[in-house]
């Protein structure tokens, strides 16, 4: 009896510790797999775009064509010799393909008007507007394609007022879109629906483009701005008001003192 006892007592704190184990090994599997699973979780939070976000930095691409054109009209009309015309030549061939052969024809004008305008309401009284605004950029573009062709920029004067007049147009025109049309659509679908256009919007880049389309983009116009030396953000700080002396405090410093106000 006693050598039965110590048998079964052995079976018995074996399995207790074959049972320890095999919790250890689910708890380390299941460990695992929430960490798999968090990882992934971060990683599809960094590069899983929707429609809505794909198109307003589609926007942030063409905005900064739009600075180059800002920033190169004065030296323009101071006569021109300063600014290359290569450069403003690749900014409108930039937003020529990006801008209005991809997102505007292919997205906006293909998908997003046409299903605000059946929606109806406020931001469909726009989409006239838009469509034609679109129509009036791609003469621009056309007129600036064939004016900066040369090795040298001759009507300086006509050309500043056109590159004027489309950025004056177009940061209204996008600024609309960003806030009033964007969220219209987007109103239009369901989560499933915009999971599914989000996907589409990507098929599309990758056609028209190949696999980097905006990365493309975002590098093409970099390069443009470094060519007329504009890649420095800190050259656009706006100066201080007047009666305010500028300071050279640090942003800690200026924290610090607003901690202690």
């Amino acid at each position: 009896m006693d050598m039965i006892r110590r048998k079964w007592l052995t079976t018995l704190c074996g399995a207790g510790v074959g049972l320890a184990m095999v919790g250890c090994d689910l708890k380390s599997a299941k460990d695992e797999d929430e960490e798999r699973a968090e990882k992934a979780g971060k990683e599809s939070a960094g590069t899983e775009v929707t429609a809505t976000e794909d198109l307003m930095r589609e926007h942030g691409v063409l905005r900064r064509c739009l600075m180059v054109y800002d920033e190169t009209v004065t030296k323009l009309r101071a006569g021109g010799a300063a600014v290359p015309p290569e450069a403003l030549q690749k900014t409108a061939t930039l937003f020529r393909t990006f801008g209005e052969e991809y997102h505007e024809k292919k997205l906006e004008e293909a998908r997003i008007f046409p299903a605000v305008q059946k929606a109806g309401g406020l931001a469909a009284a726009y989409i006239g507007v838009l469509n034609a605004q679109h129509l009036r950029g791609r003469e621009i573009t056309d007129y600036i394609l064939s004016n900066t062709n040369a090795a040298k920029i001759t009507n300086a004067q006509e050309l500043s007022r056109a590159l004027e007049a489309f950025a004056r147009m177009y940061h209204h025109h996008a600024a609309v879109e960003d806030t009033i049309i964007f969220p219209a659509w987007k109103q239009t679908m369901t989560k499933d629906e915009l999971d599914k256009i989000s996907d589409d919007f990507e098929e599309i880049e990758h056609q028209q483009f190949g696999k980097d389309g905006f990365e493309d983009a975002v590098k093409q116009v970099a390069d443009i701005e470094a060519t007329l030396g504009l890649a420095d953000l800190g050259q656009f700080t706006a100066p201080p008001p007047p009666g305010t002396k500028e300071t050279k405090a640090s942003p800690e410093k200026l924290d610090e003192k607003s901690q202690n106000k």
